[in-house]
């Protein structure tokens, strides 16, 4: 059965890898786009099984040409199609948590799982949600990112802190924090709207002289990291650095981390974005194989 990655053009480079780990071709997928905006995509075909490497931050563009896509390669002939999304949007609003609101999960949800077979995705952003399956109504299968950043961030040095951002990133950064041989703790964290948010430190804290390492599942903005450097400097860190998974920041929140004393950024490339220096190809390879083995 032939196996192919398929990409469009700003995800050739992931998608390469990724497609290197599995011992596979990568092809790209053709977009056309229209004067009125409309887009035509046009796909290899002649691939049993298509993987479909996407990179759905900032999803609203790029989410009607991969609909499109899947409907070419089911033309085509594929037989299996699998979306490797290492960012999956719209799983924040898992809740209607005002009236008039939409839930947006159950809004995408169901289009991508009518239009694949399988999803892999890396760390998604989920509070209310123990299971995407269900969601999405196909096998999703869920990925931790904690051992490559864990690779990336080593060594460490004895007297290290990882700090994440709120109570429900405690679980998350002690593990963390294990793989790395450190102590974690988390922050207290209220947040007032996107770009309001007030972090207090554990009771006790003591970083006088110590190194820390602030860690994020998702930097949307952006400001509670750049709280969170603000706080550990003034409590007395020595050094600061900071690593996310998926970074949705803009490159101004880039330069606010480094103006409040971060000394070193680095992200996953599960978002095309200049703090990327982790790759996530091993950790989606090994899935992929472990799940396609017979």
């Amino acid at each position: 059965m032939s196996i192919a990655v398929h990409a469009f053009a700003g995800d050739l480079d992931p998608a390469a890898q990724l497609a290197a780990a599995l011992g596979a071709p990568c092809r790209e997928i053709a977009l056309h786009v229209f004067p009125d905006g409309e887009t035509l995509p046009t796909v290899a075909t002649g691939d049993r099984t298509v993987i479909a490497y996407v990179r759905l931050d900032h999803p609203n563009p790029r989410l009607m040409p991969l609909l499109q896509a899947c409907d070419a390669w089911r033309r085509g002939g594929a037989q299996r199609l699998v979306l490797v999304a290492p960012y999956m949007p719209y799983l924040r609003q898992d809740a209607v948590f005002a009236p008039g609101q939409a839930l947006s999960r159950d809004v995408f949800a169901p289009l991508i799982g009518a239009a694949f077979d399988q999803i892999v995705t890396v760390e998604p952003h989920l509070h209310r949600t123990p299971d995407l399956t269900p969601v999405f109504g196909r096998p999703v299968t869920v990925l931790t990112a904690e051992d490559v950043l864990a690779e990336a961030l080593a060594p460490v040095g004895p007297n290290t802190l990882v700090i994440g951002p709120d109570a429900e990133s405690q679980a998350w950064t002690d593990r963390l924090a294990g793989r790395l041989g450190a102590e974690g703790c988390a922050f207290q964290k209220i947040r007032r709207g996107d770009r309001a948010v007030s972090l207090s430190p554990p009771a006790g804290l003591e970083l006088v002289g110590r190194e820390v390492v602030l860690v994020d599942d998702i930097a949307s903005s952006g400001e509670t990291l750049i709280a969170g450097v603000a706080l550990v400097k003034q409590l007395g860190a020595a050094r600061v650095r900071v690593a996310v998974v998926h970074a949705l920041m803009a490159e101004e929140a880039v330069a606010r981390l480094r103006e409040a004393g971060c000394d070193d950024i680095l992200s996953c490339d599960s978002c095309a974005h200049p703090t990327n220096r982790i790759s996530l190809a091993g950790l989606i390879a090994g899935a992929l194989t472990r799940e396609t083995a017979p």
